[in-house]
């Protein structure tokens, strides 16, 4: 495949991710910004996910399942998933190989630890920062929060989900689920995905966000 300027951003998503995903960090770094959650962003965020997957030229769907593809399928939005979480930054940690789907072990460095509350239970996730993505000037704040939960393999994909986050200054950070979107392996098993490191498994259903995909 040819490889472009965009292409560094695969290493956190998957194998050629990167053509959906210039549009999205546009549309969607001013809803992360302003460390909010609403109804109408994460309605917003579904509407532009499915655009971006009915296009021939960007979706990673199969050409059999974009045929028929209408939409993806979502969890019903609820503002119980959006979630203040206390961030605890690891500034010492060192970058390690994340596995994979495929053959490539793309490098991260854990950031920190954000914890939380999540439907009455404390929680915690490792967010982590994509080496290459994070030497590009407009993408040196990006994180990436991949995990898996008790809604994984059955009504949401057994490989896990990701969330696009970005770094601040600020000692709490959002979390909004609704916005939970899935690998492209998910779709077509010729992507390579990074894998949710077994620390970012959640004891809890996250019934938020994108779910399995159906044929």
């Amino acid at each position: 495949m040819n490889v472009n300027f965009f292409q560094l951003k695969i290493d956190y998503f998957c194998i050629k991710y990167l053509k959906m995903k210039k549009l999205l960090f546009a549309f969607l770094f001013p809803i992360i910004a302003s460390a909010q959650c609403s109804e109408e962003s994460a309605k917003a965020f579904q509407s532009q996910l499915n655009k971006e997957y009915a296009n021939v030229e960007e979706s990673p769907l199969k050409k059999s399942d974009l045929e028929h593809f209408k939409a993806l399928d979502f969890y019903a939005v609820d503002m119980n998933f959006c979630v203040e979480a206390k961030l605890v930054k690891a500034p010492k940690e060192k970058p390690f190989a994340m596995k994979t789907s495929g053959n490539r072990t793309p490098l991260y460095v854990k950031y920190g630890e954000l914890l939380f509350i999540l439907k009455g239970k404390e929680c915690k996730l490792n967010v982590y920062r994509n080496i290459e993505l994070s030497k590009q000037e407009k993408y040196k704040n990006h994180l990436f929060l991949p995990f898996t939960d008790l809604t994984s393999g059955v009504e949401s994909y057994g490989g896990g989900r990701y969330i696009d986050l970005e770094a601040s200054d600020k000692e709490t950070m959002t979390i909004d689920f609704n916005q939970a979107y899935n690998p492209y392996c998910a779709y077509n098993e010729g992507y390579s995905c990074p894998i949710p490191p077994k620390e970012n498994d959640l004891l809890v259903e996250v019934r938020a966000g994108v779910k399995k995909f159906h044929d």
